[in-house]
């Protein structure tokens, strides 16, 4: 018998047009590793939300068809009661904290189980060994790194011993690195996994079966071997190797007047992945930057690209137009400009005067004006310099969604973030006069 079993699955939730998951039947087996990939605003994380019955009990919402989990029909039992079944991992791991030291985020689902004192100790020890965080039991929640965090979060899950266990968007806040070291260890874990990702490359390389949602409907559910081949032939942006080189910039160098900036600068950026440019001030990153997007001529050197789109520092400044969609239908026409704000969120906002926006919303404007060109490379210079947490998060979401229909530079001082949102990191040191990926 499955563990997981979801029938005819139909979810709406409160208030929405259309359903965030339509008529969706699977079946997961114990111990099995899925990979749940598909674009955002597909039904992924919704799906997840279900397995976990969060999906009606905490969003509302209408809800038909069944979801049974370890026997347990979602309908009736809540998510406490599927506790001991299921955990979830989320993309916001300081969402999910609610104690202040790690010992006791990690024994707190346990607490709550009803598990014996004498047994918590242990499992949380246990729980911590797993995820190479047994270091971190007594600091402090606030003092942890968003990666420390992460594995935190997975201890607290795996404490639980699971059945079932759910990861959406798991790696979000971890550096490449730590983000392989991530599914390396997932996939040694007995218990069945369902992984929800938007960098497709980790999970595919560690899964057993992927499901593509798209729509809220399910558009393929196959082993791997199959998958890929789907993949390839539907959906190729999502294979985790041969995507088409958009820019190749070989061995360039810029000078301004008798001041040397570039020399012998080499960089490759590939459809459907983010690379973030860091580096000291002054070692060439804009510089760089610029003639990827072709706005400056190398010196010496070549450089082959797509079409492509710059959005300089603080592009809120340069609107032109006296309406939002004006300004967006200077480079395309008006349907166009409309489906462009819609995809930055600025849809009701159309017939504003662009100075009537805030400084973020006009900073979403000029972003759609560049994105309604359809570049093949997008190039962004300090997108978060002077902007608050959620108005990062916020574009970081909308990069992550976007990627698979262009190639991304961003040039930054902000590691963390960089981190966050990036596929590959690149530092540019002006000292050794080169590209370390």
């Amino acid at each position: 018998m499955a563990l997981a079993v979801v029938e005819r699955l139909r979810f709406s939730y409160p208030g929405a047009a259309r359903p965030a998951v339509d008529g969706v039947s699977l079946q997961i087996a114990d111990g099995e590793h899925v990979a749940l990939l598909g674009p955002s605003g597909g039904g992924k994380s919704t799906l997840l939300r279900a397995l976990a019955g969060l999906v009606p009990h905490f969003h509302g919402g209408v809800f038909e068809g069944r979801v049974v989990v370890g026997g347990l029909d979602t309908r009736r039992a809540r998510p406490a009661e599927l506790a001991g079944t299921v955990a979830s991992v989320f993309q916001d791991p300081e969402d999910q904290v609610v104690m202040t030291r790690v010992a006791n985020e990690v024994a707190f689902g346990l607490e709550n189980l009803g598990t014996p004192p004498d047994d918590i100790e242990a499992r949380v020890a246990e729980a911590l060994a797993t995820v190479g965080a047994e270091h971190l039991a007594g600091r402090p929640v606030a003092e942890l790194s968003g990666g420390e965090l992460q594995r935190v979060c997975l201890a607290s899950a795996l404490a639980l011993r699971p059945r079932l266990l759910l990861l959406d968007e798991p790696t979000s806040q971890l550096d490449p690195e730590a983000a392989e070291a991530f599914f390396d260890l997932v996939e040694r874990l007995e218990c069945a996994v369902v992984v929800s990702e938007q960098r497709p490359a980790r999970p595919l390389a560690h899964c057993d079966r992927v499901v593509f949602v798209d729509g809220g409907r399910v558009l393929l559910d196959a082993p791997r071997a199959e998958a890929l081949a789907w993949l390839a032939a539907n959906r190729p942006l999502y294979l985790p190797h041969g995507p088409d080189v958009v820019c190749r910039v070989d061995a360039v160098g810029f000078a301004y007047g008798e001041r040397r900036v570039l020399d012998g600068v080499s960089l490759e950026l590939r459809r459907g992945e983010i690379v973030a440019l860091t580096g000291p001030n002054g070692s060439g990153k804009t510089t760089l930057a610029k003639i990827a997007a072709g706005l400056l001529e190398p010196d010496k050197g070549a450089v082959e690209r797509g079409r492509a789109a710059y959005l300089s520092q603080d592009p809120g400044r340069y609107v032109v137009a006296e309406r939002a969609e004006e300004e967006v239908a200077l480079a395309a026409d008006s349907a166009r400009a409309r489906a462009s704000l819609a995809r930055v969120g600025l849809a009701e906002h159309a017939e504003r005067h662009p100075r009537d926006l805030s400084s973020g919303e006009r900073e979403r404007l000029a972003l759609a004006a560049v994105l309604v060109t359809e570049p093949a490379l997008l190039v962004l210079d300090e997108p978060t310099r002077g902007v608050d947490p959620e108005r990062k998060a916020e574009l970081a979401r909308l990069l992550r969604a976007d990627a698979p229909r262009r190639a991304t530079l961003v040039v930054t001082h902000d590691l963390p973030w960089a981190a966050e949102v990036a596929d590959r990191l690149v530092s540019l040191d002006a000292v050794r006069e080169g590209v370390v990926a």
